[in-house]
């Protein structure tokens, strides 16, 4: 069963990088120390940023990221903080290294998913983006943590430099028996950003809509097929359909160590947050910032996109954009259901 994923207000995702530091350097990666600082949080003040962000909310979901979460040593306090504070579900992203013991510290009850970024179904596609042997490292991440009883998710950034392995997922998947399969389209940020990244043969591009089109719902349908939850950006509205902006219709935040809170990923290149922590205290930041740029309205769709990386948008001879961008949170979700 296909379906849109709806916005939603009645329940607040909650994306925290609580440092930036990682063991690996991947060619695409999104953090931008300059924008998102360098410090690796302390327990409390990750406690009360949490409070500060879920505190009207009886709902809130929690993903940890970096950099790469298990290098912090208090990650598995973090988790029962969290719990405590009443969150919902709570998300740990990594790219498999699983520092610090981290299956023996924390268990399925107080983790609802381990979230695995793997990027090729072969050391071959993987490794050349994310690092000599990365693959490998984390499919017996994948395995050990599924051994300990986690539920599991695999995270696979489709760009130029790796789309042609994205086929081959559809039988690794199988056997690698994860419970949810999520592809993401490259951000131009961090490293890939349009603004000063690799040119040439050696930079990574988000795909053209042709490709995007042409293969990714096909294989996220057979990849549901074998009994997988598949979720996907959806990036092309269909002729007719509203475009949705979800800084006003759903409750997202992404914070960085430095104190910056955005409610866009497409933004987080640039000083254009719309909240900040200052002394532990969650504050509006001045126009302008993004939420005065979520309320435009244009032809494009998305003005995030339209402005930060407007290369995704093709124009007819008229000058009319030949489809809308969705909101880069706007997600497809097929289930065997």
């Amino acid at each position: 069963m296909k379906r849109t994923v709806s916005f939603s207000k009645e329940s607040k995702n909650i994306f925290f990088h609580i440092l930036t530091r990682c063991n690996l350097k991947c060619r695409h990666c999104y953090i931008n120390r300059k924008e998102h600082g360098e410090r690796r949080l302390p327990l409390a003040t990750v406690s009360r940023w949490i409070q500060a962000l879920s505190a009207d909310s009886t709902a809130s979901n929690l993903v940890l990221l970096g950099g790469e979460p298990t290098l912090h040593p208090e990650l598995p306090e973090i988790v029962r903080t969290a719990r405590d504070s009443g969150c919902a579900s709570v998300t740990i992203d990594t790219n498999g290294y699983l520092f610090n013991d981290i299956l023996d510290r924390v268990d399925p009850g107080e983790v609802d998913f381990f979230s695995f970024s793997l990027d090729g179904p072969t050391a071959e596609v993987n490794d050349r983006l994310r690092g000599e042997g990365s693959f490998d490292t984390c499919v017996a991440g994948i395995r050990a943590a599924r051994r300990r009883g986690f539920a599991t998710s695999l995270i696979y950034t489709v760009s130029s430099g790796n789309l042609d392995g994205l086929q081959g997922m559809v039988p690794f998947l199988k056997e690698l028996a994860v419970d949810r399969f999520f592809i993401q389209v490259i951000g131009l940020r961090g490293k890939s950003s349009a603004f000063g990244g690799p040119v040439g043969e050696d930079a990574i591009r988000q795909v053209d809509d042709r490709h995007w089109l042409d293969i990714i719902p096909d294989v996220a349908q057979r990849i549901a097929d074998g009994g997988i939850t598949v979720t996907y950006p959806k990036v092309y509205l269909d002729p007719g359909e509203t475009f949705a902006c979800a800084g006003i219709v759903a409750d997202n935040y992404f914070v960085f160590p430095n104190g910056r809170v955005y409610r866009c990923p497409l933004c987080e290149d640039f000083p254009m947050h719309a909240l900040f922590f200052e002394d532990n205290v969650l504050k509006q930041m001045p126009p302008i910032n993004e939420d005065d740029l979520f309320k435009l309205s244009i032809p494009e769709g998305c003005v995030m996109n339209r402005i930060i990386q407007p290369g995704n948008i093709a124009y007819d001879r008229e000058g009319r954009p030949r489809y809308k961008i969705a909101c880069c949170l706007l997600k497809e979700e097929i289930s065997s259901d």
